[in-house]
């Protein structure tokens, strides 16, 4: 029975001795084809033994089987494994998109599809509306009945555009993942026609080569490393009455800070060592685009510094610590190949600790691209002036106070740099002016140099002007993205650096030529030198090679000329875009948009465009770049007009006068003609390939394999245009040394032009630098105000201000609106300009050289972290006393308005009296309080200033702007009142209140300014306290 049975299912025809086995087993004894489906219904009637004999593959059409080795009785069987149905969750593009999720949480992933970066899932929906995208929906798999996914994005050739918006506007991470196409094996193995890879995370302070990078200023990335145990030991936040704490970095422990800051831009790589005290005005003086801290100060305990931080509005991201922190020896990888003078014995440990963190965490975010940074430089608090945070703001050096912008600034105020990063070298050196009186001098002597030269000045702008920014342009090429525009404009800056060069040489031989003055002779000398010095700086031989051979390889105009279809593409694929995304735009879709419309990738490039597509191919590399290329090109040639002759040859040999050989995308290589010619045509090649009733193609065989051959050869020119730009590339990066310190001798030299502008411009004269603690000058002036004043018709009335050995401080009383803040504050930016190494507003000045710059002027509170505006007041005059040196110089105005004035004038006294006692610094302190005056008269080096009103007998009235000797005892407050319209009912009932309350407090006054006199001389806290406390009584 069992035989019988074997033969009705598998139809085997049986002998005496033998069956025979069909070489094509029944479906009955192997697996269909249907993949993890077997049939339930039909259990296996055959041992697996015999089941695998029978289906090994071979050359024999059957299989011999003896019959005794058929297994007889009851055939065992195995039970089928449990099958999933289940339908796949994603398909491939998707899966990819959720994997890459998954991995990079933290990021915003935008992938690439096609001619488009799209967001997928939560990410479409969170921000689609932000971006201002159109968010569709789409099903996972079709007839899928699990929810539809939504989808958004936008051309590949506006991904700056968005990237400006996720990470400069919304602070994001932004991971950029790239598609990859899959060679026939890994295919084959069934993975999809493309990888999807994140190949980048840009983060707003990793910034390299993007469009939206502001030229003018650094993209800082900054790093922070300070112990956290610090915090542990010392709970030394003072709790206040009704506020949770005060968020003052003078109430937490002193201890070392580290700070290590990049600019991937360019690779500037620097560091510093500092301490909790300094640490706003440090990070405020850097202004890094993002701050990286250890996940550690996550954790309640340690989160002061990142409130305090937070305060400032600086991007903060926290990172897990590398397992083994970095050594100075794992930083020489990442830095350029020439670093003999970088000595890494003068790092303390927390600039390693910091430098470490910083350089892990680059390194992770560029996934493994390799950067090649400056020698990291130590920034010497010793060898600069500090401007700490306030004053920053207040004096407004970059910004405005008001309203944050930078019109209105010093540095708008200053910037006649003609270069980007001239303008950056200038934001620098004003956030951080030297304290070295030779490199003051020397770039004074610049200064003097083209201003008294006009035509060095000018020459030397012109030629500036038609470079590029180099430093960053070979940044660029370290990380792999240099292109061929990249290299034509540092081959055009390059070669005008030597004309640079040639200009100043041939301005040190004429200056040579003229015989020293010998009155000056000591001063004369010196600056004669200043241009020999930079001549000798620049390094032109390797760069000038370089340059020939960009030169001799790039062809400019094919690149224009590619440039211009670029973006005739671009126009055409954004009227496309938003039509395609409507219709769910997936790997589908964007499969049936026309080639010629995609965007191409922003890289280096050869020849483009179809092989034999009718049109002229356009390339951006010479014939004659390299002997291979040249070879190709004719060969080439040779093609064309083999094809030329061939298409003249057919067309006498069939009369068609219409016939065109050219290539199509659907059928290749073929033979066209249209109208009367298609008939003739069809006697010599009856097969067509398509036609229509005007028109007719057809294969002809000689032109399909000469036109193979075309697109080989054309191929090959591609493939050796991306080498002679790879060696190309590779020719920048050795030189990338001598192009950094090239450009960063042109910077110096634009900031000088710059200078010598504004010298001759607005008058200004050159300082006289000391390292005495004084400060003279005749005729200040405030360089902003002046200049908006000067667009209005007016002029601004100039200022003295001498303080030395007989008067350290300046006490100003006046009336409102007079000019006492303008007054403070110019003499403050005065002293940063002049170690700036700029000429300063004045007709006389001889300044003492200054290690910090303090102020407290303006006010405004701190909502947010719960401070009045006095306490917002408090927390800057604390910073003031606790951290100025006699070397110091210090701007004080209003201190104690906020609040009564008994308080008021026993806060200013007490900060008088610290700044004379303690500090002993060069003060500038504006005040109503008039008490003030009388109680500070046994300061022997306080000297009283003031300003005054002049009053008309018809009752308008006029400002004398200009300081004089005394104390002025008038505010003049209603004037001002009245000239801000308040009302007139208004202004008389408040000067009849004034009246009353000055006739009342008379004699209350007189008796408190004869309680202030002090019998001798006791220590400074007596002093301290038993004066505060007549001043209360009072």
């Amino acid at each position: 029975m069992l035989l019988k049975d074997i033969r009705n299912l598998t139809r085997l025809k049986l002998s005496r001795r033998q069956i025979h086995i069909p070489a094509t087993p029944s479906p009955l004894f192997l697996e269909p084809t249907r993949a993890f489906a077997k049939p339930r219904a039909v259990q296996p009637l055959i041992s697996s033994r015999w089941l695998q004999t029978s289906q090994r593959r071979g050359a024999k059409k059957k299989v011999t089987l003896a019959l005794n080795d058929i297994q007889q009785g009851a055939i065992e069987t195995v039970a089928l494994p449990p099958q999933d149905d289940a339908e796949p969750r994603y398909p491939p593009l998707l899966q990819q998109v959720r994997n890459n999720m998954l991995k990079f949480s933290h990021c915003v992933l935008v992938t690439r599809v096609g001619g488009f970066y799209e967001l997928y899932f939560e990410h479409a929906d969170e921000f689609a509306p932000l971006l201002n995208l159109k968010k569709s929906k789409r099903k996972a798999l079709r007839g899928s009945k699990r929810p539809a996914i939504s989808m958004s994005g936008f051309p590949a050739y506006q991904l700056d555009r968005y990237l400006k918006i996720l990470v400069q506007d919304l602070n994001k991470h932004v991971a950029i993942s790239d598609e990859f196409l899959n060679d026939a094996p890994t295919k084959a193995k069934g993975e999809p026609q493309y990888t999807r890879r994140v190949t980048r995370i840009v983060t707003p302070g990793t910034l390299i080569d993007e469009h939206f990078m502001d030229p003018w200023e650094n993209n800082y990335l900054l790093s922070i490393h300070v112990d956290p145990e610090v915090f542990k030991k010392e709970k030394t936040v003072k709790e206040s009455p009704g506020s949770s704490s005060v968020s003052s970095v003078l109430n937490l422990p002193r201890t070392e800070v580290g700070l290590a800051w990049i600019d991937l831009s360019s690779g500037d790589f620097l560091t510093q060592s500092t301490d909790i005290a300094s640490l706003p005005s440090a990070v405020a003086r850097i202004k890094p685009r993002e701050i990286v801290l250890d996940s550690i100060f996550q954790e309640q305990d340690h989160s002061r510094i990142v409130s305090i931080m937070q305060e400032d509005g600086h991007v903060i991201t926290f990172q897990e610590p590398s397992q083994e922190p970095l050594t100075v020896k794992d930083w020489i990888p990442m830095l350029e190949d020439a670093v003999y003078d970088f000595d890494t014995a003068n790092f303390t440990a927390s600039e390693i600790a910091a430098g470490g963190s910083l350089l892990h965490y680059v390194k992770h975010q560029l996934l493994g691209s390799r950067t090649r940074l400056q020698a990291p430089v130590r920034h010497q608090p010793g060898e600069h002036m500090s401007i700490d945070k306030n004053s920053l703001k207040a004096l407004e050096i970059r910004s405005t106070i008001r309203d944050g912008t930078y019109e209105g600034s010093l540095l708008h105020s200053l910037k006649k740099t003609v270069t980007k990063s001239g303008t950056r070298l200038l934001t620098q050196r004003l956030s951080a002016p030297s304290m070295s009186l030779s490199t003051i001098n020397d770039r004074l002597d610049l200064v003097e140099e083209m201003i008294q030269y006009p035509q060095l000045r000018q020459d030397i702008v012109s030629l500036l002007e038609q470079t590029f920014d180099s430093l960053r342009i070979v940044t660029k090429f370290t990380y792999g993205r240099g292109d061929a525009d990249d290299l034509m404009e540092l081959s055009k800056t390059i070669a005008t650096t030597s004309d640079i060069l040639n200009t100043l040489r041939q301005h040190a031989s004429l200056r040579n030529a003229i015989p020293i003055d010998y009155t000056m002779a000591a001063s004369e000398t010196q600056r004669r030198q200043c241009i020999s010095t930079l001549e000798r700086r620049f390094n032109l031989a390797q760069p000038l090679e370089l340059a020939h051979r960009i030169e001799h390889a790039i062809d400019e105009e094919g690149l224009s000329e590619y440039h211009r279809i670029e973006d005739e593409a671009e126009s055409e694929m954004s009227d496309l875009a938003q039509d395609v995304l409507g219709r769910e735009a997936g790997e589908e879709d964007l499969k049936e948009m026309p080639k010629r419309i995609q965007p191409k990738p922003h890289m280096i490039v050869g020849s483009f465009k179809s092989a034999t597509d009718g049109r002229d191919d356009v390339h951006i590399m010479k014939r004659d770049a390299s002997t291979t290329l040249e070879r190709l090109h004719n060969t080439l040639d040779a093609m064309g007009e083999t094809k030329a002759n061939m298409e003249r040859e057919l067309r006498q040999k069939m009369g068609t006068e219409s016939l065109v050989l050219k290539w199509t995308p659907n059928l290749a290589h073929i033979a066209h003609v249209k109208g009367k010619d298609a008939a003739r045509a069809t006697a010599h090649y009856p097969r067509s390939l398509s036609s229509s009733k005007s028109t007719r193609s057809f294969q002809v065989p000689e032109w399909t394999q000469l036109g193979a051959q075309m697109d080989e050869t054309r191929f090959r020119i591609r493939t050796e245009e991306q080498r002679v730009l790879g060696e190309l590339r590779e020719a920048v990066v050795r030189n990338l040394v001598k192009l950094r310190r090239n450009a960063a001798v042109l910077d110096e030299l634009d900031v000088a032009c710059a200078f010598a502008i504004l010298a001759v411009e607005k008058n200004f004269i050159r300082p006289i630098l000391s390292a005495e603690p004084s400060h003279t000058i005749v005729g200040g002036r405030h360089p902003v105000v002046e200049a908006g004043l000067g667009e209005q018709g007016r002029k601004f009335a100039p200022n003295d201000c001498q303080l030395g050995d007989k008067e350290r401080i300046w006490l100003i009383t006046g009336p409102n609106m007079a000019g006492k803040s303008t007054y403070l504050r110019q003499n403050a930016l005065i002293s940063i300009l002049a170690q700036t190494g700029s000429f300063v507003p004045a007709e006389y000045a001889e300044i003492g050289l200054v290690d910090k710059v303090f102020s407290r002027v303006g006010s405004a509170d701190n909502l947010y972290q719960d401070q009045s505006t006095f306490m917002v007041e408090m927390l800057e005059t604390a910073q003031i006393l606790k951290e100025a040196t006699p070397r110091s110089f210090v701007i004080m105005d209003e201190v104690g308005r906020g609040t009564t004035p008994e308080d008021g004038i026993a806060v200013g006294y007490a900060c008088l009296h610290h700044l004379y006692h303690v500090n002993q610094s060069r003060t500038l302190f504006a005040t109503h309080f008039h008490a003030l005056t009388e109680m500070t008269k046994d300061f022997e080096k306080l000297g009283c200033y003031c300003n005054d009103v002049v009053e008309e007998p018809d009752g308008k009235f006029s400002y004398v702007h200009r300081l004089r000797k005394g104390v002025n005892r008038e505010s003049h407050a209603l004037k001002v009142a009245r000239v801000a319209g308040l009302p007139e009912e208004a202004i008389a009932l408040a000067a009849k209140v004034l009246k009353q309350l000055k006739g009342a407090t008379n004699g209350t006054a007189k008796a408190s300014t004869n309680g202030t006199h002090l019998k001798g001389r006791v220590d400074n806290a007596t002093i301290h306290t038993q004066r505060q406390k007549q001043a209360m009584d009072a």
